[in-house]
Parts: C-alpha cells; structure tokens; sequence
C-alpha cells in the first residue's frame, strides 16, 4: 500500500517536471498580440491616430478596464459563463457539447472556453480534434502562466471581426465610432457574435445575417436570465452600421513622427488636448473655404508653464502630393516675425528704451537699402511704434547695431535651427526681414520663451518627456518691455476677438510676410498660452495679397478664443533695472535717440541703387496657376533699387499699383510677357519670361 502510494506520488511528482519541462520548453507564441497596431493618444488616452500591424490589420491592444463591464458580463455569460471558475477548460462544456452533438446530428455547441478560443487565436490552425486538444493544453498553459484577466486581454485585442478587423476596441471604432467602454446592449451582442463568424456576419455586407446572429445572441441571454424580454426588445429596435468609419486621424504628421521611432505595438501618449485639437481642425476647415485650394495651414497651441503642445495643425491636406510633409517643421522666411528679439537684445544693451525716438527714412546699409512693407516712410516715431508697426528701417538700423550674427547665435543657443541663404556664411542684416529660414515649431518656441521672461524651453509632445534647461534670449526687463509693446499693437482689421476685450485678459502678437508673398505668420502669446499660424503654399509659390495681418492673425485670434480665457492677468512688469518713462524727455539723454551705426547719419544717405527686377528674373520659365475664380492667378512683380515710386509696365500696357506694398499683374494666358519697371528718375530694367501651365 505505501509502495504503491510512493509510486503514485513519484508519478505525479515526475508528471509536474514533465509539465514544466514542456511549458518551458515550448512557451505561448505571443508575437500575434505583441505585433498589435501602433496607437497615438491624446492626454486623456483617447485614439488620435492607429496605424496598422505589418500584416495589414487594425489590431489595437484592448484590457478588460477598457470596455464596457456589461459586455464582460454578456461575452461570459453567452461563450463562458463558467470562465471565472474553470482552469482554462470545462469539463461540463464538453460534456454538453459532445451530447448535443450527438442528440442533433451536427455541431450545436463547440464547448470551447475563452481560454481555449484565446489559445487558438495566439497560434491559429484548424479546427481539427487535434487542434481541439492543442488549444485545451495551451489553455491549461495560459491560465497557469498569465491569469484571467491577461487572458481576456488576449481575446479582446485578437478576435476577429472581419476584414482586417481584429479586436473589440477596433471594431467598435469602426462600427460605431466609439471606444468599447460605452457600447449599449444591442452593440454589445453583435460583437459577441462577429467572431464566430466574421466574414458572413459583417453588418456592412450581410445586414440580414448580422441581425439574425444579434438576435441569437440577444435571445440566449434572456433564455438564461441575463437579460429581460423588454431589453431585448429595445435592443433590437437599434439600427445596425451599414458602413465601416474610418479609424481616428488627428495630427498625422506628428503621430507618424512619434511612431517612426517607437517598437511596433506602442501606445505613445501625446500632450495634446483632444477636444481642443477637435474644435481647430473644425476651425481650419472652415477656413478652407476662404483659402485658394493649394494654400495649406500649419499652427501650434502651447501651454507655457510645462512647454507642452495642445494642439497642432501640420498642414491641411495629408493626402495632397505635399501632404505628409510636416508644415511646422520646415524651414520658412519668417518676414518680420524675428523682429521682437531684435529689440530685445537692444533693450538689455541699452541702446533703445521702449520710449526712445527712431528714424524711419531711406538709409542704406552698404549694398543694402530696406524698405517699409507700405513702401513708405514714416519719419520719427519711438520705438514702440516702430516695433508695432513692424517698420523695416528702424529694425534693420537697430540690428546693426545689435549684430546680425549675435543674434543668429542667440537663437541658435535657445535651440532653434535657422537656415542661412548664404552657405554658411555669417548672418547679415537681411535676417531681420526674413532672410533666413525657420520653422513654425521653433518660432512658437522662441515667442514662448518671451512671455516667460526671456527664458526658452524646448517643446513638448509626448506625454513622458521632460523640458529641457532653459535657455536666455533676453533679460526679463526686455521680455516684458517687448510683451508691453507687442500686447498694444492694433487688432487686424475686421477682427472682433473675445480673447482681445480687456476682461479675457491680453495677448501679445506679432504678424510677419516673407518676400514675394510665400509665407503668412502670426504669432501670439497670453499669460498662459502661446500660438503659431502659417499659411501658406507647401511648394513655397507665391499668394499675392496674402500677408500675415490679413491671412494668418484672424485665425490666431479665433484660436485664441477657444482657449479659457485669461482674465485678471496683468502685464509683465519690468524688473528693478527698467527705466520709468513715459515720453523720450523723461529718458536719459543717450536714450532719447537712437543713432544708426558708429558714423554720423548723414554719412550713411543713401544714394540710388541700381534698379533690378527681383521678380519676375529674365528668361525664365513662370509657372500659371489657377486662381480660386479659375482665372490664372496674379503674378507678384519685385523690383530692387531704383527711386520711389516705381511704375510697371507688361506687354506696353501699364499694372495698377497695389496699396499693399507689392505689385501684381494678372495674366491673361500662357506666352511670353516683356515686364519693365521704370523708377521716378525714369531709368528702367526690363525682363521676358514664358509664361506655362505646370506639367
């Protein structure tokens, strides 16, 4: 009797080893359920954009805490309502199974365990009795090694739902568009009966056989008391999805940027804020109506206490032939956009006080001589006004002052990366009016950095980085002189903003336009956020008329208003250090005017430059594009030099001046143009072109 009962304990104990020998050795292939769709969130984890697994399927990882706890209920009640007790098999089911079986004459019941079915669908093959008793040994395996609720994981993110559907989240995504933690009765009973048949089930092909599976489904539950008659009954009253909707698609540029860098099967939690990011889509697609079709929008939304982005709009056509090309990444002219920390630096040199009084007349740098976007001059206005009124003269005669190079090399330090025309060369005056290319990104970066004193941070996208260390551009005396001014300039016309009444507190912006009218800007900030708008063509062609106050600063303004508004936070003071003064009287005498350069102003009149087309060049190729009314679009006409005013004449007949700093000329068709521009001193430059419809 001992010997025996030794020989049986020996048995099993050997029977044990065995087993743990084969777990070990041949473990669960799990790679199915890691190899799940990348997903991108918002901060809140809800889906800004999935991607699809190498195999093509939409198979986005599901736990149990992310459905509906009823459905739970339902799924067990209908497939397992003994799961919570079995070892990954049911005796029970089987034995009923095989009876039924037998009683009908065919398949009633397959008796298969949710463990079971999870073990079949991390190793598919067929349903074969060999099969059978495979996925009752992975079953047994699966529940000693994972427990039911990673169990449940590995059902909810891999059943099928036909298609390249795998998985209840994606499959209540696309059915009904929304996250399977809010599914009502009747949408839970299709999906518990999708996955036994998917490909003859789907409600978008098959809706009859949908509904009927539904009802079976529906039925079962009150048969076994899950469910009352009058449930049902409202269950079925719901109309079934006749068609798949497409997955989430917010920010695709950014998600693909985040995820090109992450394993396959990434959950990548963004800071963006996805019901802000849903109302400035909404926004920028009621722009598009007012916008020619190629011109496209970029903008950023920042939080700037953490740096964090909130929102973000990389272009407004991903499926264009520009469309995946991130629109705040890439290099633009920023126009006059830099001109803020121009002055910054001049503030913390002491060269310039808010109040101080400047010369904005025709002054020449060398070869250079700037002019005024109006193309006037305004004679002596402080400071301020300059800076409000984005003069050219007054900022390119204060960067020379300041150093061009000095300032690349500052806002290089801070982190931003600019792209100089001139190969490598150092930087020149011209930076000033957008002779350099930035992007979106590192623009809001650096305004950023203004509203917080004068300290940059790098931007934040993904919810586990961190901020860098924090980079000085200005002294929080200049931040706040600049803050003061910017926050006075006058509204664009036409815009009535909440965000601009003294209740929601102020905003600070600045406008720019790069030469040839490439690129519209707007940047802003308030006490609490900072936003960046651009728009613009992708492929860099000209939008004549389309300048920063007239294109981009009405939108920032209507970003600015879906944001909380900021009432009661009043304007940076300047520090200890400043300056109290109200008029230039009341400034030292060396602060009272400034004075261009180290020579004396009258050894720095200009004298005429030579008078060039800028644009169109001679003999070349000028592509016509169609205007938003069909017609060829206007062709933007630059001149270099010369004495103001300029007159233009195309094929003998004269352009009516634009008022808007720039001329225009509209096409009549393809061909050749002669353009001549003729100064007031009367000499004249002449340019032919061959005016073809892009191929």
């Amino acid at each position: 009797m001992r010997r025996g009962i030794a020989y049986a304990a020996a048995a099993l104990v050997a029977l044990a080893a065995l087993a743990a020998a084969l777990d070990r050795m041949f473990p669960p292939d799990l790679s199915r359920f890691r190899d799940g769709s990348t997903i991108v969130t918002d901060a809140e984890g809800n889906i800004l954009r999935a991607f699809t697994t190498r195999d093509g399927m939409w198979r986005l990882k599901t736990a149990p805490g992310d459905v509906e706890p009823r459905y739970l209920a339902m799924l067990k009640a209908y497939e397992d309502h003994r799961f919570d007790e079995h070892f990954g098999v049911d005796p029970l089911a089987l034995v009923r199974a095989a009876w039924q079986a037998a009683s009908s004459g065919h398949v009633v019941s397959g008796g298969s365990t949710l463990t079971m079915q999870a073990a079949r669908l991390l190793e598919p093959h067929p349903h074969t009795l060999l099969g059978k008793l495979a996925d009752m040994a992975r079953a047994t395996q699966l529940e000693i090694r994972y427990g039911k609720r990673q169990i449940l994981a590995f059902y909810l993110t891999l059943a099928p739902f036909g298609g390249n559907l795998e998985g209840v989240r994606a499959a209540s995504l696309a059915y009904f568009g929304k996250e399977p933690l809010h599914l009502t009765d009747a949408q839970a009973a299709l999906l518990i009966a999708l996955p036994q048949s998917p490909t003859r089930r789907r409600p978008e092909i098959d809706a009859g056989a949908a509904r009927q599976a539904e009802t079976k489904v529906l039925s079962r539950l009150v048969t076994d008391g899950f469910l009352d008659q009058e449930r049902m009954a409202e269950a079925l009253e719901q109309p079934l999805p006749v068609t798949r909707r497409p997955m989430p698609f917010h920010v695709p540029q950014l998600a693909q940027r985040l995820a090109s860098t992450a394993p396959n099967g990434s959950r990548i939690a963004t800071t963006i804020d996805g019901a802000l990011q849903n109302a400035v889509e909404a926004l920028a697609a009621q722009d598009a109506a007012s916008r020619d079709s190629e011109a496209s929008i970029a903008l950023l939304v920042i939080e700037n206490r953490t740096r964090a982005v909130r929102a973000a709009l990389s272009g407004t056509d991903f499926f264009g032939p520009y469309g995946q090309i991130d629109l705040t990444l890439a290099a633009r002219s920023p126009g006059s956009t830099l001109k803020p920390f121009i002055y910054g630096l001049a503030f913390d040199d002491l060269l310039i006080h808010p109040e101080t009084l400047i010369d904005d007349k025709p002054l020449r740098f060398g070869a250079y001589a700037p002019r005024n976007f109006d193309r006037g001059f305004h004679g002596t206005v402080p400071v301020r006004v300059a800076l409000q009124q984005s003069l050219n003269v007054p900022a390119v005669a204060i960067l020379d002052r300041v150093g061009p190079e000095r300032l690349a090399a500052t806002l290089r330090g801070a982190g931003a990366r600019l792209d100089l025309p001139q190969g490598g060369e150092p930087a020149a005056l011209p930076i000033a009016l957008g002779g350099v290319g930035i992007s979106l990104a590192d623009l809001v970066m650096l305004y950023a950095g203004i509203a917080d004193g004068g300290a940059v941070r790098p931007l934040i996208y993904s919810g586990g980085a961190r901020g860098g260390a924090a980079q000085r551009v200005m002294t929080p005396t200049a931040a706040a002189y600049v803050t003061r001014i910017l926050a006075g300039t006058p509204l664009p016309d036409g815009v009535v903003s909440r965000s601009s009444s003294q209740s929601a507190g102020w905003i600070a912006y600045k406008t720019g336009t790069s030469y040839g009218f490439r690129d519209a800007w707007a940047v802003g900030y308030s006490a609490n956020y900072t936003i960046g708008v651009w728009v613009g063509r992708a492929d860099g062609t000209p939008r004549p008329d389309a300048y920063g106050r007239n294109t981009a600063a009405p939108i920032l303004f209507k970003l600015f208003d879906l944001l909380p508004a900021a009432g009661g936070q009043p304007l940076p003071q300047p520090g200890a250090d400043a300056i109290d003064a109200s008029s230039a009287a009341d400034l030292p005498p060396a602060l009272r005017h400034f004075t261009p350069g180290n020579a004396p102003p009258e050894a720095r009149a200009p004298n005429a430059e030579p008078l060039a087309i800028a644009y169109p060049l001679d003999g070349t190729v000028v592509e016509l594009r169609a205007g938003a009314d069909g017609k060829p679009a206007k062709l933007a006409l630059m001149a270099e030099g010369g004495t103001e005013p300029l007159r233009w004449v195309v094929n003998g007949a004269p352009v009516v001046a634009s008022a808007r700093g720039g001329d225009f000329w509209q096409p009549d068709g393809e061909g050749f143009a002669a353009v001549t521009v003729i100064d007031a001193k009367g000499r004249s430059a002449t340019s032919t072109v061959r005016l073809a419809k892009p191929e």
